[in-house]
């Protein structure tokens, strides 16, 4: 039965994890995530479910238990804040060459380096264009409230088996720290070693019957040729993952003469600069993106004859807005308004940028 609780966004991931029929959670502690590892510590899952929770070693630790624990075919997930995620991109492209799900969780802090605790979105680029080396991409979620922190838990890891591929939430200190009112779902069993074999067992490590060749999980092929091969395999699927799993949010968009485009925590600061802003008589709608990949390029598009001009909104110094200046192809005036370091943007500060860079600029 669904009950209603109060959490922080951090503890939302937690309780997801938990509920979802998640095996096992690897990670190490770091601020502004350090609660998901918490809550799961303190609500002893193991005893309830069977869940496996390690605080690791270390990030890179953390992340290649995920690996080994994908290759089993069995759910599992770490979670970090922007310098332990970093830590991690070594694996997560292993990961992804060895097409193995598993779900990452990013709440992302100021940097560069160890930078700040506070809020940022500046790991943009590094969840969207492949944070590690090699021609690959992660399917991205971006939650803009600690609801969809509790539900894309569950939908990242439909995804991750899905295609086979790593998924990361790509969250935020002010979502990971706030709480609100969540509304969670029932207890879905883990999955036994008999059904993973039977519904994974021609691709995971799960001992080998006699009736069948090895199962051999690696991202190492020496065969040029072979490599190249599969680096196509790998783009067929993610133009399926494009053409298929694009999400967003459109918000008073109908009579907009001008779009603001933002996602996570600056999408919520928008909805306000839009009530401000239509007071003032200008007519501003919101295009929030919910997958950063595959990104709602063609929704962008498809506003394009009807806005005069579009303002990316982001806590960085303008990552996102690349991705709207791509889908625009010049056809509208586009602008970047961000703040960086940990500084959250205001409502108004959002209005003044709009009124100034889009509407007499």
């Amino acid at each position: 039965m669904a009950e209603l609780k109060l959490m922080k966004g951090n503890e939302a991931i937690a309780e997801a994890a938990i509920r979802c029929g998640c095996d096992g959670y690897f990670g190490y502690p770091i601020t502004p995530q350090s609660e998901v590892m918490e809550t799961l510590m303190a609500r002893k899952p193991w005893e309830e479910t069977g869940m496996v929770v390690l605080q690791a070693e270390s990030e890179v630790a953390a992340i290649n238990m995920v690996y080994g624990g994908a290759g089993c075919g069995k759910k599992v997930m770490t979670s970090s804040s922007s310098p332990g995620v970093s830590l991690k991109q070594e694996g997560i492209t292993y990961i992804a060459g060895a097409e193995l799900p598993c779900l990452v969780v990013n709440v992302v802090r100021g940097g560069p380096g160890l930078g700040t605790i506070q809020p940022a979105q500046s790991d943009y680029f590094q969840a969207t264009k492949g944070g590690g080396h090699g021609d690959y991409r992660l399917i991205v979620l971006a939650p803009a409230s600690v609801q969809e922190m509790y539900d894309f838990v569950e939908l990242g890891f439909d995804l991750a088996f899905k295609y086979r591929n790593p998924v990361q939430i790509q969250s935020d200190g002010v979502i990971g720290q706030m709480m609100e009112k969540v509304t969670v779902g029932d207890f879905k069993p883990r999955l036994t070693n008999e059904e993973v074999i039977k519904r994974y067992g021609s691709w995971a490590t799960t001992g080998k019957p006699a009736s069948r060749e090895r199962n051999i999980i690696t991202s190492l092929d020496l065969d040029a040729y072979r490599q190249e091969q599969f680096n196509l395999k790998l783009q067929r699927k993610y133009k399926e993952i494009e053409e298929k799993e694009v999400r967003f949010e459109k918000i008073a968009c109908d009579d907009a003469d001008y779009l603001l485009v933002a996602y996570g925590s600056s999408s919520r600061i928008c909805q306000k600069a839009i009530e401000i802003a239509r007071e003032k008589g200008i007519k501003v709608g919101l295009l929030r993106p919910i997958t950063l990949f595959p990104y709602p390029t063609k929704a962008i598009q498809a506003m394009l004859g009807q806005v005069k001009g579009i303002l990316a909104v982001e806590m960085s110094a303008g990552q996102m807005v690349e991705d709207v200046r791509l889908a625009v192809e010049g056809k509208v005036k586009v602008q970047h308004y961000g703040r960086m370091g940990g500084v959250i943007p205001t409502p108004n500060e959002v209005v003044k940028a709009l009124e100034e860079q889009i509407i007499k600029g």
